[in-house]
C-alpha cells in the first residue's frame, strides 16, 4: 500500500469554516501573542481502508487491526505495535480507554481492537478499564487513549475529540456556555492533564451534522482511522474533514452552528496544541476516495 504524506495549509483549512468568529471577550481570558511550544510540526495520521466496513456497515475485524497497527507505527515511528504502544504506556499503568457512547458511539469493534493490541504488547488485561463518566473514573487512571468517533455536535459544533473528556469535569452543562469554548480546560484539570497518550478517531462512519439525533443522510463510509498525540492538531484535522464534506453536500460552504470555537481556544487559551494547519503535518495512507483533506 503506498503512502503519502500531506501538508495541509491553513489557507485550505479556513474556506467556509470558523473565522475570526473566536474572541478574548467570550472566553474571559487574554490570548498570549505567542505559544510557548516545542519546535517542529504535530503529526497527525489517516488510514483508510475501503474493506474496513461492508454495504451493511459490518465492520471487518482483521483490517481494522491491520489499520490500527500502521496507525500506532505511523504515530511513533516504532518498527512495530509493541514497541509503539510501550513507547507510549508503561505496562505496569492502569490504562483507561474513553469511547464517545451517543449520538454517533465508538463501534465496539474499535475498542476491542485496541484492547487486543494493548494485551498483545505485554498490559494486562485487568489494567484495560473502560472509563467514560464521571471525575472518579480519570482519577483511577495513569493513562488515557481517546477513543470518540467523528462527528459535529449541536452544542459545540464538532463533538469529537475535545468534548469526550466533558463528564470528567462533573458539570458537564456548564461547559455548554458560550459555544462550549472552555472545552480545553477539562483536559487541564489536575487529574487528567498530561494523561492522554493517545488520541485515536473512529471515522468508519462519520456523522457531519450536529443531531440531537444522527441523521443518517449525514453519514458516510469514510472507512478510516484518525490519531496524534496532539488533541487540538487530531480536533483539526477532523473539523477539516466534516467541513469539506459538508461543502460537498451543499456545493458551498456550510458552516457548522454553533461555530466550533473551541477548537482554536484549546490552542490559544489551554494551551492544549495547534489548530494552525501550517503546524500539522498529515500523513495518510490507503483509501483516496473524498479523502476530504
Amino acid at each position: 500500500m503506498k503512502d503519502k504524506t500531506r501538508v495541509i495549509t491553513r489557507r485550505n483549512f479556513i474556506r467556509g469554516t470558523i473565522g475570526a468568529t473566536l474572541s478574548a471577550s467570550v472566553l474571559g481570558v487574554t490570548w498570549p501573542t505567542r505559544e510557548a511550544r516545542a519546535a517542529g510540526s504535530s503529526l497527525v495520521t489517516v488510514v483508510r481502508d475501503k474493506n474496513a466496513m461492508d454495504a451493511s456497515k459490518n465492520v471487518n475485524g482483521a483490517i481494522l487491526e491491520k489499520m490500527l497497527a500502521q496507525t500506532l507505527t505511523k504515530v511513533t515511528g516504532r518498527k512495530n505495535p509493541k514497541d509503539a504502544w510501550l513507547s507510549l504506556v508503561k505496562p505496569n499503568e492502569v490504562i483507561g480507554l474513553v469511547p464517545t457512547n451517543h449520538l454517533n458511539p465508538t463501534h465496539d469493534e474499535v475498542v476491542n481492537v485496541v484492547k487486543s493490541s494493548l494485551v498483545d504488547a505485554g498490559i494486562q488485561k485487568d489494567k484495560i478499564r473502560l472509563v467514560q463518566g464521571g471525575p472518579s473514573y480519570a482519577k483511577e487512571c495513569d493513562a488515557l487513549v481517546a477513543l470518540p468517533a467523528l462527528k459535529a455536535h449541536w452544542l459545540t459544533g464538532i463533538g469529537t475529540v475535545l468534548k469526550n473528556y466533558i463528564m470528567y469535569s462533573g458539570s458537564p452543562s456548564s461547559y455548554h456556555q458560550s459555544d462550549s469554548a472552555k472545552l480545553g480546560e477539562i483536559w487541564n484539570l489536575s487529574f487528567v492533564k498530561g494523561k492522554t497518550k493517545l488520541v485515536l478517531v473512529d471515522s468508519l462512519y462519520p456523522l457531519c451534522d450536529k443531531g440531537p439525533q444522527a441523521d443518517p443522510r449525514y453519514q458516510w463510509p469514510y472507512h478510516g482511522l484518525i490519531a496524534g498525540t496532539d488533541p487540538v492538531a487530531v480536533e483539526t484535522v477532523c473539523l477539516n474533514i466534516i467541513t469539506e464534506k459538508r461543502k460537498t453536500i451543499r456545493g458551498e460552504p456550510w458552516p457548522l452552528s454553533p461555530p466550533p470555537i473551541c477548537v482554536e481556544a484549546a490552542d490559544k487559551v489551554y494551551g492544549l496544541g495547534t489548530s494552525r494547519m501550517e503546524n500539522i503535518k498529515i500523513e495518510h495512507d490507503g483509501w483516496e476516495h473524498e479523502l476530504l483533506l
